[in-house]
């Protein structure tokens, strides 16, 4: 993790979820992280409504040219990060693992460069699933961010003992060809 809006949200979030796996999400108070939180937003995490924001900061806003409330993160993506981007947000929400993400998007000004941070909020019962995020820019004056690309992602601090999915998870690796992830 390179920004320091990043560094200072992913160290919140940390303080935030103790022992646990992730934070719920009402354990966090805006008032702790206030001159982030106009970089900050909220997913939802519903595959079929295509992840839409529910929550976006100003700046955030600012720098895409438009209120992104209700609108699909994965569509920010061009079409060859876009699959990336869905397993992302998709192993974020499932297997709780925060993630980092490089990004380079066009704007009028040129090329921007940008650092993404994924966070999980705690599952609950009766409580649609969300996650947090923060997306900080690493130079200014670029406006109607579009075509962003992934270029460089990891998992922050994977758990030793290994992850046990769902169910068993299908993987479409080629047309014709299924892979069926499992337990060993």
């Amino acid at each position: 993790m390179k920004h320091p809006s990043n560094q200072q949200f992913f160290a919140y979030w940390n303080e935030k979820r103790g022992e646990a796996r992730a934070p719920d999400r009402g354990d966090f108070n805006p008032d702790a992280i206030r001159r982030l939180l106009g970089d900050i937003f909220v997913l939802a995490c519903d595959e079929a409504s295509g992840y839409p924001f529910r929550v976006a900061g100003t700046r955030l806003c600012a720098l895409l040219g438009r209120d992104v409330k209700d609108q699909s993160f994965p569509a920010l993506f061009g079409s060859d990060s876009r699959r990336d981007i869905k397993d992302i947000v998709t192993a974020v929400t499932e297997e709780m693992l925060p993630a980092v993400a490089g990004i380079t998007a066009a704007s009028a000004e040129g090329q921007a460069h940008l650092e993404l941070l994924l966070l999980p909020f705690n599952h609950r019962a009766h409580v649609p699933l969300s996650m947090t995020g923060l997306l900080a820019p690493f130079e200014t004056g670029h406006t109607r961010l579009k075509d962003f690309e992934l270029t460089s992602w990891r998992y922050i601090h994977p758990p030793s003992e290994r992850l046990v999915p769902r169910a068993l998870r299908k993987l479409r690796l080629a047309r014709g060809l299924m892979v069926y992830e499992g337990l060993r």
